[in-house]
């Protein structure tokens, strides 16, 4: 058994000097808070952030997760500083994943909760200041209620090459709590792998 690292040095940096960690929620006056994922599967995630001007002023966020989540949410706060509002939303795990020089194949789905969550304290924040009009709206239906994916979010993984119920679950860690979206979840990989391809 090897015992090299097998994750980049800017993954190992980040995971044993995490930056932005929210010390002390409770006296932390945050402008947007999301919280995504289920603790009963490992992983979950908190970020908050503070706006100025429709831009992230400051993102600080707390995970129960491996080294890849927690080396993922350390960069993600890092990239969000300066960002509007609207081109951080946008963000993608593949995005988060480039900048830390990549993760193993299999730990690619640690990336995935911290747009989520970065999109949950948006909305929130837009929710708090009365400009809901500005939460997009996609026409997504929930397939996974304990993880927060939609068809729309396995759509996505379909297209980036995701073809199993394994592949999905890695992609976006569908099913891994009570497992009962897995029928429904496979019928729609089947369809979006006969309209991709």
């Amino acid at each position: 058994m090897s015992n090299e690292w097998v994750y980049t040095d800017t993954v190992k940096d980040h995971f044993v000097n995490p930056r932005n960690i929210l010390e002390d929620e409770a006296s932390y006056a945050e402008d947007g808070k999301g919280t995504v994922g289920n603790i009963k599967c490992g992983d979950q995630m908190l970020l908050a952030i503070k706006v100025k001007d429709g831009r992230i002023e400051e993102c600080k966020w707390k995970t129960y997760g491996c080294a890849s989540a927690i080396a993922s949410t350390s960069m993600l706060s890092e990239i969000v500083k300066g960002m509007s509002l609207e081109e951080a939303y946008r963000i993608t795990p593949a995005e988060i994943t480039a900048r830390l020089g990549g993760l193993p194949e299999h730990k690619f789905h640690c990336s995935v909760l911290g747009d989520k969550a970065l999109r949950a304290a948006i909305e929130d924040y837009y929710k708090r200041t009365g400009q809901d009009s500005k939460i997009p709206r996609e026409n997504a239906r929930a397939i996974c209620r304990c993880m927060a994916v939609t068809d729309k979010d396995i759509e996505k993984a379909v297209r980036e090459g995701a073809r199993t119920w394994l592949d999905l679950q890695n992609k976006t860690k569908i099913g891994t709590v009570c497992g009962s979206c897995k029928t429904e979840a496979v019928k729609l990989i089947d369809e979006y792998v006969h309209l991709y391809g």
